[in-house]
Parts: structure tokens; sequence; C-alpha cells
């Protein structure tokens, strides 16, 4: 076990350093007048967050994917549809819960939700869980009736689109951007170790000739979900856009104890919703040895713990910092912005626990076809100029749909010509690689570039201009991992055209002939 940590906290030091790098060579520079204190503390929390993602990540290893895999090969070896059904309803409603970065962005912009306070926190975080459960359903759906993955995404696309066009006319168009950023967080370090080992365990279950591919693409249909219920829920809403709540990304130490106590009651309640449901369907249906509960026990702790301690981290040091970053850059040299966003983009997605989890199922499923290393650097510049060209938008001041339309019809019209398998790794790692970083660094570093290039704006500013950076984060893996796709389709066809060509123009001279 000690083994297995030690590896887990080196993958972890290696994804938090380089941002922790460019964070403290630019603080020593006349770009960003960071204080000691800032600095000092960022530090620390950057080496408390490499110990909180090294613990989540053994904990997911050992309880959140083998109990996602246990749920999905034993409802489905019971062949009863509907409890399936029911218990991915549920459990998709109460790992969206417990989702941290959803808890993030619910915090930052609660002042707008219907009802106040801890109220509205909680009506979207539901509202996001109620539409990941529907649309977990619905991919479990498309598994067992072995369904085409692109034809259902374009489907839900087009209604999705139809929606956020209702909010617009409406007058509530500036809360649309919010609402594709609720369906980037959404698919986060709880929820994706979990629904993708759910998928693997339902379609290896199945079996069939396509059940490798077929367990990829619940994490694509669980970000469509959250995007429509919050356009819903924004139709009802009657908070005012013209303020917003920036001493958020303020923190002083002397509330580090408090911020501790509020995280580690956030997670319990989570977790233990998961907890109390798993062994609803132990004690029922599953019925599994105790060494395999007592190991999913153990990796729960760490789950626990690890979560907690990244929450704290992010929150006491890198929120502030990335607000902070991104003001005084913007005052400094807006092209400058867009260049460090390119640069912070490419690293900040190595930082993210969920990513780390789908490349090494990614690898194991493919056979190694498509190795980590490749979906690594492929997300990373996608992750880059998603961010660039938000802060483009930020600067410029256009709609995210000048984005989002021409982005998801690339995405969508590749669906078709890449293969399967492609598609779903797709659009499972545009849910992934908007994690809890990114909302809790680079959503606060576009909204404090936004403050300041915008500030006549005010509220509808920043919320107009700044969110969407999560939905842009999530949209540019769609293309970016299917063009490696076409790519693999096009070199394969030449290979074969090329050894075609050479037994159609052999010499005979060079052929043997046997009596």
């Amino acid at each position: 076990m000690h083994k297995i940590l030690f590896s887990k906290l080196k993958e972890a030091l290696i994804s938090v350093l380089p941002i922790t790098a460019i964070v403290l060579i630019i603080s020593f520079t006349p770009l960003v007048d960071l204080t000691t204190a800032e600095t000092v503390a960022f530090a620390v929390c950057a080496v408390v967050l490499i110990l909180g993602i090294g613990l989540f990540n053994l904990g997911a290893d050992l309880a959140m994917m083998p109990m996602g895999n246990h749920v999905g090969v034993g409802l489905t070896k019971s062949k009863k549809v509907l409890v399936l059904v029911a218990v991915c309803f549920f459990m998709g409603v109460l790992i969206t819960i417990a989702e941290p970065d959803l808890t993030v962005l619910a915090n930052q912009v609660k002042d707008i939700m219907p009802g106040s306070g801890d109220v509205s926190k909680w009506l979207l975080i539901i509202t996001v869980g109620l539409g990941v459960g529907l649309f977990l359903v619905i991919a479990v759906i498309k598994i067992i009736f072995h369904k085409n993955l692109a034809p259902l995404l374009m489907f839900f696309y087009m209604l999705l689109f139809a929606v956020c066009a209702l909010l617009i006319e409406s007058g509530k168009g500036g809360l649309f951007p919010l609402a594709f950023d609720s369906g980037g967080v959404t698919t986060g370090p709880i929820t994706v170790p979990f629904i993708m080992a759910l998928g693997f365990g339902i379609s290896t279950t199945i079996g069939g000739k396509n059940a490798s591919e077929n367990s990829f693409g619940l994490i694509a249909l669980c970000s469509v979900g959250p995007i429509i219920a919050v356009m819903l829920l924004s139709l009802t809403t009657t908070g005012s856009l013209d303020t917003y709540d920036f001493e958020q990304y303020s923190m002083e130490l002397s509330e580090v104890g408090k911020l501790f106590g509020k995280k580690i009651g956030d997670v319990a309640l989570a977790l233990g919703l998961i907890v109390a449901f798993f062994a609803v369907l132990q004690f029922t249906v599953l019925k599994l040895p105790k060494r395999k509960l007592l190991q999913m026990a153990v990796g729960i702790v760490y789950t626990f713990v690890g979560l907690v301690i990244f929450l704290v981290a992010v929150e006491v040091g890198f929120m502030p910092i990335g607000y902070k970053i991104g003001r005084e850059i913007a005052a400094f040299s807006k092209p400058l912005l867009v260049v460090f966003g390119f640069v912070i983009g490419m690293v900040v997605v190595l930082a993210e626990p969920a990513i780390h989890v789908l490349n090494k199922q990614v690898e194991e499923v493919t056979g190694g076809g498509v190795k980590k290393i490749e979906m690594l650097v492929a997300l990373s510049i996608a992750v880059g100029i998603s961010i660039g060209l938000s802060l483009i938008r930020m600067i410029f001041k256009f709609s995210l749909l000048y984005y989002l339309i021409p982005g998801y019809m690339i995405s969508l019209g590749l669906s078709f010509f890449v293969p399967k398998m492609y598609t779903g790794i797709a659009f499972d790692s545009g849910g992934v690689a908007s994690g809890p970083l990114t909302s809790s660094f680079i959503l606060p570093l576009v909204i404090g570039a936004c403050a300041v290039c915008n500030g006549e704006l005010g509220g509808s500013g920043i919320y107009s201009y700044a969110y969407g950076v999560v939905a842009m984060v999530a949209m540019t893996p769609l293309i970016t991992i299917q063009t490696l796709g076409f790519k693999a389709v096009i070199s394969a066809k030449v290979r074969s055209n090329i050894r075609m060509k050479r037994i159609l123009t052999a010499d005979d001279e060079q052929i043997i002939y046997f009596d």
C-alpha cells in the first residue's frame, strides 16, 4: 500500500509542479505583485494539493472505481433492467451532489439563483444532479440496447441549443454561459471514476463485439443533462446580474480552521450518501465478500481525506491567486494575458485528478492503442487553446455562441467519420478536462481579467463574458481527440494502399513457385 501511495504522490507532484512553477516565476516579475504572504500561502497550498490529489487518486482506485464496476456488473447480471435504471438514476444524483467542483461553482453564483444563500446553492446543485441522473439512465439504456452514441449526441445537442434559444428569447441570455459551465464542472474527480467504471462493468457483462467502445460515452451524455437543467432553472431566476461578489476571492489565513470544518462536513455528507446507498445495494443485490468491502472502506477514507485537503488548498491558495493574477496581467497587457492563458491552460489540465483516471482506463480498454501520453498531450493543447480563445472573447466582448455552435458542429460532424471508440473517448475527455482546478483557478483568473477589461459592465459583464470558460475547456478536446482518431483512420488507409500497391506491382521474378 505504501508503494502505491508513493507512486500516486509522485504522479501528483509531476501534475502540480508545472502550474506551481509558472505562478512562482511570474511572482518575481513586474507582471504580478504578490505579497510574501500570498506567495508563501500559494506554495504551501501547492504542497498540500499534491498530498490531496495523491490520496484521492489512491482512494479512487480502491473505492470509487470498484464500487461503480460492482454496481454495473451485479445489477446487469440480475437482469432486472428497471432496478438497474432506478439505481443509476439515484447514484447519478448522489455522486453529483458529492462533486467538489460543482460546489465551488455553486458558491460563486448562488446570489442569482432562485431563493437565497445556501438554499440557492443547493437548488442549483440538486438541479444539476437531477440532470446527471436522468442522462445517466439514457446512457445506460444506450449500452443495454447497443445504440450508437453519435446520433444521440446530435439529437440532445440540438435540443440543448433549442433551450438556449428559449433562454435568450426570455431576456436571460446572460445566464447561458453559466449553464454550459455547469455541464463542464459536473464530471469531476468523484463522478468520473464511478461512472466510467459503471459503464465498463455494464458493457463487459452484456458483452458483444463492441463492448469496449460501448463503455465510453457515459460522461459525454451526463455532461448534457446539467446544461439543459440549469437553463430551465435560469428561466425562473429573479436574481440581478448587475452585481457580483468579488470578496469571495479573498481568504484570511485565520479562517482556514473554519474552512476545514466546513469542507469536512460537506465531503462527509456527500460521500456518506453514496456509501449509504451502496450499503443498501450490498445487502439486497451485490453481497460482496468482506475483503472487497474492507478495501473499499479504506479507499473511501483516502478519498475523504484527499478531497478535504484538495478543496481547502484550492480555496485558500488557488482561487485568490488566480483572481489576482488575472487582474494584474490584464492591466499590464491584454495580448500577454492571452498568451499566459494558453500556457497556464496547457499545464493546469495535468493537475486535474480525473484526467489520470480517464487516461488510465482508456489505455487499458484500448489495449494500449491509445497511449496515456498521447491523450495527455492532446488534452493539454486543447485546454490551452480553449482558455486563450475564452480570453479573446472576454476582451472583445462577443457571445459564447460564436465558439460553441461551430465547435459542436465540427465535433458532431467528426463523430460520423472516426471510429466510434474515439467519439466516446473525446466526448468523455471534454467533461473530464473541466475539473476542480478549472473552476477554482482558471475561472477566477478569467473573472479577475474580466473585472479589469469590462469593469463598466459590472456583474452582467462577468456572467456574459467570464463564465463560459469551463464550457470552452469541455468543448475543445472533442475536436482534438477526434482529430487523432481521424488521423489514425487516414494513416491506416494510406498504409493499406501502400501494401496493396506493392503487391500489385511486385516483380514476377520475386515470386517463388512451388511444384
